[in-house]
């Protein structure tokens, strides 16, 4: 893996700098409504500023090698560095972290979820911001996994304090599901480590050195890094906590988990399990493959059994994500390649869709889809960005669900070599009635929210989009017409980073 080592500090600082807004928070008085807000939006601010300085420094004629590297001792007793950077694939998802605090903060100015405690609130955001970025920067195995268990602890507080009434029952469940999986994911983490001679966790080193681990153990290395993982995906049958969490977290959690918390399962994968171990990944892609379409029918059958909107749309994630592990699980780069597009498209959408779910329920004080519809004639603006997201979520072309869904669906036609393609075909069949499914849950859900007529008469004061709500939205909605008009605007970033990390299987 080539490396270019420059501006090393930047990426510490894009990570890091939400820790001084905390910082700042702490300090500033709780009752100082007014001031929390401007601390928290600054901080995202001037983050997201670092982010555009990133990518405008970025050598995209090199966007396969890792860029902005910084390595020293952390800890020497472990073996273990503090070694950052980013590559095509890393830095799409990194800015996504940024942009989506930043609207999320935005959003929240005028939406704070009650019981109101905007400190907190705003502090456990920031902490959660630290954790993704720096799980999509690590190169190193335990950096890594401080990291993705940094997220755990804010999510769980934001779901448990700030939920529904089922807030306790869906926090503890996400937090036991996801501690299990990391659990076996360190197990993985220190096998892997002593088996390719206890020198390094640094990821590079293990690309160079796992391919030589006895192919037996692999799979069973596999084995403990794809369960924490998929917990994290979720892939079916790791999926359960999910649904729960979504419906029961505020907007802001629900956006978070969606646009970023899931996708740090999918990167773990590409990143991490399939380049060191991959005799292993040759052996497990099959079952991936297959798990990942049960999860597409499965959770497009879940959507249309729901009554609940927010509960339909956190359905449609099991699906989604299908698609990209299905992409992730032929191990060429045409289907990689699609399954990053996929994770930041899946994010741009669904994370747009948690929000107009939040702006529902804050106007009809219901999230039943029954006593829902109407809403193009009360709340046309609102009414039609649903039906733009509805329309991107189903793939249609020309928006950025398109690019993330069918690339993966056509990747499954030539799997890498060593794969079965009789399988992966029957595959491709499955996952192309997904589509079917997911173009009946979504159109359905549209025409009962949105025709019709208004239901019950306490609405009156259903108001359209808000000024805040505008500000929050409109870099999501430009980013979902732009990538679908524009593909290669992401797929030329990418495309470099994949075919470095896919080398072991002719990438």
């Amino acid at each position: 893996m080539q490396m270019i080592r420059d501006n090393n500090w930047v990426l510490s600082v894009g990570t890091f700098l939400p820790m001084l807004g905390v910082l700042v928070l702490l300090i500033t008085p709780k009752a100082n409504e007014a001031a929390i807000k401007m601390v928290a939006l600054l901080t995202s601010i001037a983050t997201v500023l670092v982010g555009v300085f990133t990518l405008v420094n970025f050598d995209f004629d090199q966007a396969g090698s890792m860029q902005f590297v910084a390595q020293t001792d952390w800890i020497p007793v472990i073996k273990s560095t503090y070694f950052i950077g980013v590559d095509g694939i890393s830095l799409p998802l990194y800015l996504l972290s940024m942009v989506v605090t930043l609207l999320v903060v935005i959003y929240s100015l005028d939406h704070i979820p009650s019981p109101g405690n905007p400190k907190a609130f705003f502090v456990l955001m920031l902490i959660l911001q630290t954790g993704m970025a720096g799980t999509f920067i690590a190169q190193d195995l335990i950096l890594f996994f401080v990291f993705f268990e940094l997220v755990l602890l804010p999510m769980y507080f934001m779901i448990g304090v700030w939920g529904g009434e089922q807030r306790q029952y869906a926090s503890l469940k996400f937090f036991l599901y996801t501690m299990f999986g990391s659990a076996l994911m360190l197990v993985a983490f220190l096998a892997i480590f002593f088996k390719t001679g206890a020198e390094s966790f640094a990821i590079p080193y293990l690309v160079e050195n796992g391919a030589g681990i006895a192919k037996n153990v692999q799979v069973w290395i596999f084995a403990g890094m794809f369960i924490g993982f998929a917990v994290k995906v979720p892939m079916f049958p790791f999926h359960t906590w999910l649904p729960d969490a979504h419906t029961q977290a505020p907007t802001q959690g629900s956006v978070i988990l969606a646009a970023i918390l899931l996708k740090l399962g999918t990167y773990g994968f590409v990143r991490i399990a399939i380049p060191t171990l991959p005799d292993a990944a040759i052996e497990w892609a099959p079952w991936i493959g297959g798990l990942a379409v049960i999860g597409i029918i499965y959770g497009a059958l879940g959507c249309l059994a729901q009554t609940d909107m927010k509960r339909l749309i956190a359905f449609s994630s099991v699906a989604h994500m299908g698609f990209v592990m299905l992409g992730i699980s032929t191990l060429t780069p045409f289907g990689v390649n699609a399954a990053v597009f996929g994770m930041v498209a899946h994010g741009l959408i669904t994370g747009m869709l948690f929000f107009i779910a939040g702006s529902v329920k804050e106007r009809y004080h219901t999230l039943e889809i029954s006593k829902l519809g109407g809403m193009l004639t009360q709340a046309p603006q609102l009414g039609w960005i649903l039906g733009l997201c509805s329309m991107a979520s189903l793939g249609l072309p020309g928006l950025a669900g398109f690019w993330g869904e069918f690339p993966a669906i056509l990747s499954a036609y030539n799997p890498a070599d060593g794969l079965n393609v009789t399988v992966f075909r029957t595959y491709m069949v499955i996952a192309a009635l997904g589509t079917v499914f997911a173009a009946a849950y979504l159109l359905w859900l549209y025409q009962r929210t949105a025709f019709g007529t208004p239901k019950g008469h306490d609405h009156h004061d259903v108001h359209d989009v808000n000024t805040y709500e505008w500000v929050a939205w409109m870099p999501l909605l430009i980013a979902i017409v732009a990538f679908g008009v524009a593909p290669n605007l992401l797929f030329s970033i990418i495309d470099p980073a994949v075919q470095e990390t896919l080398r072991a299987f002719g990438g």
